[in-house]
Order: structure tokens, then C-alpha cells, then sequence
């Protein structure tokens, strides 16, 4: 396995290059008779697609997907599902001073040792570019969850030091930012990373509403686990937790333990995972997302000779990359949750849930 497959019952394989022809992926195991059209995965691409806005990358692609395969008058027809972007809006010439050199905190240097060649045009398969793919992919899945009243929406709830104080569902802005008040601040803060050349990293959050007990596959396969390897392959994710964690270090077990009572559970600090198993109520988690390593502003590096240079990275790059990553951390909790949702009803689909109260 060379690492280009996500999941086990629902899977799916990405290929492409940053700066390649075009960028594809395989679905396979997606169940027959889902209503699915171009236009339901184009509404996610659009979130995620470059140039939408002046605080984020200023490449222009449409991300227009085709399906190639699969679907046959508007469903799903249980066979592989093939989806590809062709890309539009290469400039490989501004990858040329970086040719030679490894650009620092970057996939470069690990390209070269474990391959011994790198494709330098944009980060080539390492590129966010590559997450185009998954978010088709997640719209699928998120369109199969939908029909089993499964829903998951994401949003950035920290960006640098400004953090959101006031939660909302609208996070709809350029900044996809869920506290409206923190607009201004944050305005101010863009418009002095690109003067910089500079960028930041922000922590975002997800929920999952609607997922009964039982997903997730002990012990290897713990929910959690499986959640937190699904993020973590995002790039430029660093770090990934459940529920209340921030309060774990500082509180005692009999105020953050989750009670129950004959009407359920009196708090969710676990995250809605129990054992590796959800639990019925809402799965939330945080991840934050490091600052973007490829800038403007001049760096120390080294070339393939070994010799010190001075870097200043070109082209066409996010001040914050994780503002285009809500959708796809939208995609793969889809793709993850959808996968044990298949593998717990090929085991218990037919198990009699008998509990002491309804989650």
C-alpha cells in the first residue's frame, strides 16, 4: 500500500499533481441508489476552490468536477466512481528559484530522501491542491449520510490570538470565522500578513450530529482514533482533540466524567466517543493547523549541494491556508464516518440495541 487509499468498506483513491494535467479520484463501496449529480459535489469544491477571496491564494481554478463513472441516470449504481478536475492555472515558472533548494518546514526535503525525485511545481502530490479530491469525495459521502440523518459542519473558531467568543452557525465570511464581532480584528490582521509575507495558524472545530450508538471498531479502530487519522492526513495539521480535552489537565475526574440519568447523558466532555464507540450524542472535536511554510518573506535553506541559501519562496499563497480547510474536514469525517457506518452494518446490522434510555 503506498498511502493514496482512505477507508476500508467505503473507499477512496486520489491521484494528481499540483501542477499536473488534472486531479482524480476513485470511490469504491459507495452504496447503489443515491441521488448524486455534478452540481451536489460542485457546491463543496466551491468552498474549498482557490482565488475566492484577497485573504486567500490568488490561483485561479474553477475546480470543475466530471463524473466519469458510476452514476447512470442521477444514482449511484454501486460500481466505482470516478471524479476528475482537470487543472487550469498552472505557473510553473514560479516554482523555478526552488528548484534546487528545500524549502524549510516543508514536504521537500522528505520527498527527496524517501523517493530520491520531488515534482518542486507547487509541492506536487504533497500540495493542498490534492485536497480538491477528498472534498469531492466527502460531498458523496456527506450525500449518503444525509439520507441516514447523519450531518457534519465545521468552521474556524481561532485564527493567530484572535479567538471566537460568541459562537454561530453563520460562518459564512471570507474568513469562514464563526464570531461575526471578530470580523474587524481580523481584517486587520490579513492586511498586515500580506504586507509581511507572512501567515498564521488557526484552530478549527467540527460537529457530527445525527450518529447513533455503536460506530467505531475496537481496538485498533477506536472512532476516535480513526476521526483523528482522518484529520491529521489534512495538511498542516498538527494536532487534533475530543470534546472538552482543553479541560482535562485542570479539572478533576468527578467534574469532567459524563453522568448519566434516566433521560441520558447530563454532559458531553467526552466528545460523543466512549471506548473507542460513539455514544449517540454530537462528536465534536478540534484540530489546529500550522502556519503556512511557503511565504515571502526570506528563509534559511539549503540546496541539494548542502549549501546555505537565502530563500524567497514565489507564487501564489494563502496568509492562512486553514480558512479553505472547512469543507475539507467536513469531507473527511464524512469519509471516515461513512466507512464504519458500512463496516458496523455488514457486523450489527441486525443486534437489538437495548438501552436504558434513547441516544
Amino acid at each position: 500500500m503506498s498511502g493514496n487509499t482512505y477507508g476500508k468498506i467505503f473507499t477512496v483513491s486520489t491521484f494528481g499533481e499540483s501542477h499536473g494535467t488534472a486531479m482524480g479520484c476513485i470511490i469504491d463501496g459507495c452504496p447503489p441508489n443515491i441521488a448524486i449529480s455534478e452540481t451536489d459535489i460542485q457546491h463543496d469544491l466551491d468552498r474549498r476552490r482557490p482565488g475566492q477571496s484577497d485573504v486567500t491564494t490568488q490561483r485561479k481554478e474553477d475546480d470543475k468536477v466530471k463524473i466519469l463513472s458510476g452514476v447512470f441516470e442521477g444514482k449511484t449504481t454501486g460500481t466505482p466512481i470516478g471524479l476528475i478536475i482537470f487543472n487550469e492555472d498552472q505557473r510553473s515558472h514560479d516554482y523555478s528559484n526552488i528548484k534546487d533548494v528545500f524549502r524549510p518546514n516543508h514536504a521537500d526535503i522528505t520527498y527527496q530522501g524517501k523517493y530520491g525525485i520531488r515534482d518542486y511545481r507547487g509541492g506536487g502530490r504533497a500540495s493542498a491542491r490534492e485536497t480538491s479530491m477528498r472534498v469531492a469525495a466527502g460531498a458523496v459521502a456527506k450525500k449518503v449520510l444525509k439520507e441516514k440523518g447523519i450531518v457534519i459542519n465545521s468552521w474556524v473558531q481561532q485564527i493567530g490570538e484572535i479567538k471566537a467568543e460568541n459562537f454561530s452557525n453563520n460562518s459564512s465570511n471570507k474568513y469562514n470565522f464563526c464570531d461575526e464581532s471578530k470580523l474587524p480584528e481580523l481584517d486587520e490582521l490579513f492586511n498586515q500578513l500580506i504586507d509581511d509575507g507572512d501567515s498564521v495558524g488557526a484552530e478549527l472545530g467540527v460537529k457530527i450530529s445525527g450518529c447513533k450508538i455503536g460506530l467505531g471498531e475496537p481496538v485498533f479502530d477506536k472512532l476516535d482514533a480513526e476521526l483523528a487519522k482522518a484529520i491529521v492526513s489534512i495538511n498542516a495539521v498538527k494536532s487534533v482533540s475530543f470534546g472538552n480535552a482543553d479541560l482535562f489537565l485542570s479539572k478533576k475526574g468527578s467534574e469532567v466524567r459524563d453522568e448519566m440519568n434516566s433521560d441520558g447523558y447530563l454532559s458531553n466532555n467526552s466528545g460523543g466517543i466512549l471506548g473507542g464507540i460513539s455514544s449517540g450524542q454530537d462528536i465534536d472535536l478540534s484540530f489546529i493547523i500550522k502556519p503556512t511554510s511557503s511565504i515571502a518573506s526570506k528563509s534559511k535553506a539549503v540546496d541539494v549541494d548542502g549549501s546555505e541559501v537565502s530563500l524567497e519562496v514565489k507564487g501564489r499563497h494563502d496568509p492562512c491556508v486553514a480558512i479553505r480547510a472547512v469543507p475539507i474536514a467536513e469531507a473527511m469525517c464524512a469519509l471516515c464516518i461513512l466507512d464504519h457506518y458500512l463496516r458496523n452494518a455488514a457486523q450489527c446490522s441486525d443486534v437489538n440495541q437495548k438501552l436504558p434510555f434513547n441516544s
